[in-house]
């Protein structure tokens, strides 16, 4: 896939992750996840559209933050939920 120039971009922000430790709404819903994403404007860790309960798009959806950061160990891909693509 290739990456595009999104202007979403200009939303990203040194960031550090709120809760490392897994996905902040599953953690507090003792909840499973898959894999987790890192928003790039705020630091929330959520978990993916593969998870059952997707928090990172919601996240992306509810608070207008579109771009995430894979957060899963060498992974530094980014993606913006608006746009569906990698950025």
């Amino acid at each position: 896939m290739a990456t595009i120039v999104d202007p979403h971009l200009a939303m990203v922000r040194p960031v550090t992750p709120r809760t490392p430790e897994g996905c902040e709404e599953c953690l507090r819903e003792h909840s499973p996840w898959l894999h987790l994403r890192l928003c790039l404007t705020c630091g929330h860790v959520g978990c993916c559209d593969s998870s059952p309960l997707k928090h990172a798009r919601r996240h992306a959806g509810s608070v207008g933050h579109p771009v995430v950061q894979s957060f899963e160990p060498g992974e530094d891909w980014r993606w913006c939920y608006v746009h569906e693509a990698l950025v």
